[in-house]
């Protein structure tokens, strides 16, 4: 009997260790209240981990049974925690559906913090753009997208592939661009120099407007524009594949494929892209010489994830043959000519005019810049217990080649090589008393140097930048304080460079000792240290369940650069001829910012201002002779020198967006921002446009759409979307006409209209197609921030017009197909 009683004991001892020791596994369905499949949700169950597709699908595999607590996370949906039982079967299922969070406040941003937090605790004033909203807009190049999407946000255009980002009325090294967290480094300083990356495979970018010296140090004095590229995010082991085509009639086409796949552990991606444009047109100028490019970007990465750890390694690869329009012209027909002649031999009034077949052609003219920009950088993040320690090290290289000489067109008129390594390192101790407190260094070593040319606006030099911050956050209940302190140092070191006569071209040359006899030396030794300190504190205080107030401190630095302090010379695609000042010393804001943001049942709103002062603030005068005319060469080239002085730059940003209830499906967005500067240097008080207003300050402006979605009741096509956008420029009335540096620039309305379709094929594929026109009525405009406004070589115009207009009417069709 006893011995029956303990066999069956131990087969019934078997049998639950058999079941306890089997596991079960968990499928789900993520949805919104409107049934549409939610991706990018993080799930987690039973210490594992899950992210849904892009049908809202996900699994998790080797679950215990029993009760379990369910957590589901999303940025732009409220988390869901709730009580689920994992029966002994072998698949459990379930389908959630997520509550809508106010896109506004619950965002999580990267940039300008220690940390990912989220953006309603952040008192840094951040905007997000996520790579939905720039694919839904169709520009020549992704900074004019962002304008778009972000108030205090403009450009100073060259083209339209030349967008230099401006935040808050500053711009040039004030604006770090941040590729993936590693700063881009390129010949930025130039007015012509774009941003060198990829905008098709943007997954998402933050622009932080104000002061962001803390974390990044010098260079990052207005704000910062961090371009996160795309990363696999479905650990299904699925390939998965996102290509795009558009095509823009005013402009070119451009291609792109991206291929990724992310299993349990590892990822791998690559992706490549091709643009071709034309000369753009308008009603004005008719076809504008010399504006087309060829761009083409490579890219690749692999990475090792294991829960919240990761190590990554990435490399990108960018090539752009981009043309370099002058402007000259024909002094009665007004039609563009091309320089054949150099020196002397050159008469700008006398060129010869561009051929119909030469301005509708996608060939470049042999003057051309051709720029390539290399990449290869690494990011790891691993916890160590309760804290956590991330690092990054990079290597770029940067080639800029602008060929402009048109009876050696092989021959390169401006040729230098940028090298730069740039590392960084963070440990954030475990939080204590609501406390997180987070130490950093990051800097840069680079080595620019000048090759086979005949121009040299700036010399050889060497630059190494060194700092270390800390950062504190502390939260209690509905306030969050964050902060911290830097110091920076930066060393730059050039040696003496000699120029001097090429006896075989007749161009000048660098000369390099002892071979120096009959040279000039253009730039004396240079040996500067500058040390500076960054401050911010900031708050930000949930008033009410929807509504935050945010206020931030902060005092910025920034060291001159390279151009600033020594430049000497032509730079032949700028068409300028720069003048430094070695005596100059770094600049420093200090800037105060207030905002307010809201979500409501049918409208979201916000309101920021700002005030910033800025000494030592370093800007360009163009000179003049004494009866006030420009000082040019024989090609036409102005001459600017940089002076400095104190500024003071304030202003106001504003958004609404509104979701009529009564009116399924509509949405009306607006958003308004207005920066006023002014120097303030007490020699030019109460002088007005001769002096008191700061040059390349955007007018104001105001940015509106209604859109306008349909559902259908097509499996095919579920949805149109309808879209009609206005954005109004005022007039600038507050520009620097010292020295006709700038001028006056009327007002301007324009209207663009679009229509776009999402449908799915497949269990995985989804189409979206778009069709945009921009500037719907062709208006002939100037935008006050275009370079391309003062390319004029003449005092009057037959037809009343001066200098180069924007683009005038573009039809564009994009395509975006993944699966």
């Amino acid at each position: 009997m006893h011995l029956k009683i303990g066999l069956l004991f131990f087969s019934l001892q078997i049998l639950f260790t058999q079941i306890t020791a089997q596991s079960t596994n968990l499928t789900g369905n993520i949805t919104d209240a409107q049934q549409k499949p939610i991706a990018g949700a993080t799930i987690l169950c039973d210490n594992h981990t899950a992210i849904s597709d892009s049908n809202g699908l996900f699994q998790l595999t080797q679950l215990s049974f029993g009760k379990k607590q369910l957590v589901i996370k999303h940025t732009s949906f409220k988390r869901y925690i709730g009580i689920i039982y994992l029966s002994v079967k072998k698949q459990n299922s379930i389908a959630i559906v997520l509550e809508a969070n106010n896109e506004l406040l619950e965002e999580v941003v990267i940039t300008g913090t220690a940390n990912q937090t989220l953006l309603k605790e952040n008192p840094v004033n951040i905007t997000n753009v996520s790579s939905k909203m720039m694919d839904k807009t169709v520009e020549t190049n992704i900074i004019d997208a962002l304008v778009k999407h972000v108030p205090g946000l403009s450009v100073v255009k060259t083209g339209p592939n030349i967008s230099k980002p401006f935040i808050r009325g500053l711009g040039y090294n004030r604006v770090l661009t941040l590729y993936d967290g590693m700063r881009q480094e390129g010949q930025q300083w130039g007015d012509e120099h774009g941003i060198e990356v990829d905008g098709y495979n943007m997954q998402k970018v933050e622009v932080i407007k104000g002061p962001a010296s803390l974390l990044y140090g010098s260079d990052a004095l207005a704000g910062v524009v961090s371009m996160l590229p795309y990363l696999p995010n479905e650990k299904n082991s699925r390939l998965r594949v996102k290509y795009v085509t558009e095509y823009q009639h005013n402009n070119g086409l451009g291609n792109a494929i991206r291929i990724g796949k992310y299993n349990t552990h590892w990822l791998w991606q690559l992706n490549g892209s091709y643009k071709i444009a034309k000369n753009y047109r308008n009603a004005i100028d008719q076809s504008v010489y010399n504006t087309g490019f060829r761009e083409t970007n490579l890219a690749g990465l692999i990475g090792y994830h294991k829960g919240e750890n990761y190590s990554r390694i990435s490399t990108t690869f960018y090539n752009n043959l981009q043309g370099i329009p002058d402007g000259s012209r024909d002094s009665i027909g007004r039609q563009f000519t091309k320089q054949v002649y150099e020196g002397t031999m050159d008469d700008i009034a006398n060129r010869p005019i561009v051929s119909d077949q030469e301005l509708n052609s996608y060939s470049l003219s042999p003057l051309h810049q051709h720029i390539q920009h290399i990449r290869l950088y690494t990011n790891n993040h691993y916890n160590i217990g309760n804290s956590s320690i991330e690092a990054s090290l990079g290597f770029q290289q940067n080639t800029r080649i602008e060929y402009t000489h048109p009876t050696l067109p092989k021959q390169a008129g401006l040729y230098v090589q940028l090298q730069t390594i740039n590392y960084g390192i963070k440990y954030t101790l475990p939080t204590f008393n609501n406390f997180e407190i987070t130490l950093g260094t990051n800097g840069m070593h680079q080595i620019n140097t000048s090759k086979d040319a005949t121009d040299f606006p700036i010399p050889n030099y060497h630059l190494t930048d060194i700092g270390g911050f800390i950062y504190g956050k502390w939260k209690h209940k509905k306030l969050t304080v964050s902060g911290g302190f830097r110091l920076d140092t930066r060393y730059i070191k050039a040696d003496d460079f000699y120029v001097g006569i090429d006896a075989n071209t007749g161009f000048d040359r660098q000369c390099v000792l002892p071979d120096t006899a009959g040279a000039t030396l253009q730039f004396p030794k240079l040996d500067k240290h500058f040390i500076g300190t960054s401050l911010s504190i900031g708050a930000s205080y949930q008033i009410a369940s929807n509504i935050y107030l945010k206020l931030n401190v902060a005092k910025g630095y920034r060291s001159p650069s390279i151009t600033e302090l020594a430049s000497n010379g032509l730079d032949p695609g700028a068409h300028i001829i720069y003048l430094g000042n070695r005596n100059f010393k770094p600049e420093f804001s200090f800037q105060q910012d207030l905002s307010v943001a809201g979500n409501f049942k049918n409208f979201n709103a916000s309101i920021s201002v700002f005030n910033n002062h800025v000494n030592n603030y370093i800007y360009l005068n163009q000179l003049a002779d004494t009866n006030g005319n420009a000082i040019t060469d024989a090609q036409g080239n102005r001459t600017f020198q940089y002076q400095q002085s104190a500024a003071r730059l304030y202003g106001i940003e504003a958004t609404f967006d509104f979701y009529p209830k009564l009116w399924q499906g509509l949405s009306i967005k607006n958003s308004a921002a207005i920066v006023y500067g002014f120097n303030q240097n007490p020699a030019y008080k109460n002088k007005g446009i001769n002096g008191e207003y700061l040059p390349l300050i955007p007018p104001t402006k105001w940015l509106s759409s209604i859109e306008q979605s349909l559902q259908t009741k097509s499996l095919a096509i579920p949805s149109i979307n309808l879209n009609i956008e206005t954005e109004y420029v005022a007039a600038q009335n507050r520009y620097l006409a010292l020295f006709n540096t700038e001028s006056f620039t009327p007002n301007y309305l324009l209207v663009n209209i679009s229509a776009s379709t999402n449908s799915k094929y497949g269990k995985y594929g989804n189409l979206q197609i778009q069709a945009q026109i921009n500037n719907l009525f062709d208006k002939a405009y100037q935008s006050h921030l275009s370079r391309l406004k003062y390319f004029e070589y003449y005092s009057q115009s037959t037809n009343g017009s001066m200098g180069i207009y924007n683009m005038g009417r573009n039809i564009c069709v994009k395509l975006i197909a993944e699966f």
